[in-house]
């Protein structure tokens, strides 16, 4: 999922996208003499030959194909009716543009076989802008929101293209300036199709077209980009937090020496607030007086309350550090 196993971009012999595939059995013979093309880990690599491998791992894992898993697991839970893995009417056709003439030339309309999952669903705009509202309030029942989350975050990535572009699980991410656009690109022969879930400003775009022209993947982000200049979200109402045990004793400031830090509660967990961005950390209970690091310098780190024989809080222990009431005393 992440492009970072070395794995070829596409398989061996002819070009996959305009020929009748076969099952399983032929595509592994036909990848048998490959290898690795970067070694795995080092660089993130784009591969359709992943995503098929991968598709054969659901396949056996489900006890069913490809497309039975995918509709039972995802496109009928998600009520995306006129998705589907062979073209029904009406559909679009396909087309390239001839470079010199501007003729429209068909494209073949192909089973590509045990290649399917690194491209082969036919679906709509309705149906893809339901996929789109998944991504921004996951349902459950086809995926955790902490798994959503995970497909989030930045896994690989190229160095030539900097920190505006990675890769996470599956999913394109596009940084910008205190939000973050998730989405995908691709192609068939004939077709071109994109979407972008900007998930602070709740907002989502997709674009297809039957032609293999333009960029109509990199469209979606660009309206989002757009939609974030002209349309900046207003804050939320303010409501009050949720009472949260047993940390009324703990809030406040607090001292690393002679560094301030805050503990507050902040969005339903207990936030070490600092100065220094990468180190501020939350905190969600994990036993008493125990918090667990959720993210930042912090991760998974535990923060011990220490008490005096009354019971009164004496001083907080994080990761070696020593938490004070007041900066250190010379």
């Amino acid at each position: 999922l992440s492009h970072t196993g070395g794995l070829p971009a596409e398989p061996a012999g002819p070009w996959w996208e305009r020929r009748d595939g076969g099952d399983f059995a032929v595509l592994s013979d036909d990848v048998r003499d490959q290898a690795v093309v970067v070694p795995p880990g080092r660089q993130q690599h784009y591969s359709n030959l992943g995503y098929a491998l991968l598709g054969q791992v659901v396949a056996k894992l489900r006890g069913r194909s490809w497309p039975d898993v995918v509709c039972q697991w995802l496109l009928d839970p998600l009520g995306m009716r006129r998705t589907t893995y062979h073209p029904e009417p009406p559909h679009a056709s396909g087309y390239s543009v001839h470079p010199w003439s501007g003729r429209l030339d068909p494209e073949p309309h192909t089973d590509t076989g045990a290649m399917a999952p690194a491209g082969q669903l036919w679906s709509t705009v309705a149906d893809l802008a339901r996929y789109l509202s998944f991504w921004l309030d996951p349902d459950p029942g086809v995926l955790t929101r902490t798994s959503a989350a995970e497909m989030r975050i930045p896994v690989g990535g190229r160095a030539d293209e900097g920190l505006e572009a990675s890769y996470g699980l599956g999913l394109s991410l596009g940084a910008r300036p205190g939000r973050l656009v998730v989405g995908h690109g691709g192609s068939m022969p004939g077709f071109l199709a994109g979407f972008a879930v900007d998930i602070a400003h709740g907002t989502g775009a997709v674009a297809l077209s039957n032609g293999t022209l333009g960029d109509t993947p990199g469209l979606p982000q660009a309206l989002l980009d757009i939609v974030a200049r002209s349309e900046p979200r207003l804050p939320g109402e303010w409501q009050p937090e949720p009472q949260l045990a047993g940390v009324d004793e703990l809030l406040g400031p607090w001292f690393w020496g002679d560094t301030p830090l805050t503990l507050v509660v902040q969005g339903g967990h207990l936030l070490l607030d600092s100065a220094n961005s990468g180190r501020r950390s939350r905190f969600v209970a994990s036993g008493r007086d125990t918090w667990r690091g959720l993210d930042q310098y912090f991760t998974g780190e535990t923060l011990t309350v220490r008490r005096n024989r009354d019971g009164t809080v004496a001083g907080l222990t994080l990761a070696t550090y020593e938490l004070t009431r007041t900066p250190y005393t010379r």
